[in-house]
């Protein structure tokens, strides 16, 4: 019965921290978006993060925020969180699910525990930024 299930590879669907100037903090600070570098629509976008992992010894984890999109465009962007910098030093997960047609597709992004940072940059297609790329 398993062999009979089809899953999907995703594929030019990504995550990126991005760093931008936020008024409201007076500093820079880093954005998590939602790239489609495909040729497709994709529909009932869900994204469910999280932060796991360990400070000075002790196990820390953040609660579940969940993200709904109707639709995200061919070769478009769609920001989804802004990343708080506590967490930088925890592994960020992102669950991403959504429809290509019919077809239900999902995968897991991590950002490990310190690569979102400057010394990890390079451009995000589309956007054409410098930032921390997941695929």
């Amino acid at each position: 019965m398993k062999k009979d299930i089809i899953i999907p590879e995703v594929e030019n669907v990504f995550l990126a921290a991005v760093q931008e100037w936020s008024d409201d903090f007076m500093e820079k600070v880093w954005y998590a978006y939602l790239v489609n570098d495909s040729d497709f629509l994709i529909e009932s976008v869900m994204v469910v993060s999280k932060a796991f992992g360990t400070i000075d010894g002790e196990m820390k984890k953040t609660s579940l925020l969940r993200h709904a999109f109707v639709e995200v465009l061919p070769v478009s962007v769609m920001k989804i969180e802004m990343i708080e910098k506590s967490v930088l030093a925890l592994n960020n997960e992102f669950m991403l699910t959504f429809f290509i047609g019919d077809k239900l597709y999902d995968k897991k992004f991590i950002f490990k525990s310190h690569s979102i940072s400057e010394d990890f940059v390079e451009e995000v297609p589309i956007l054409f930024v410098d930032g921390v790329i997941v695929r």
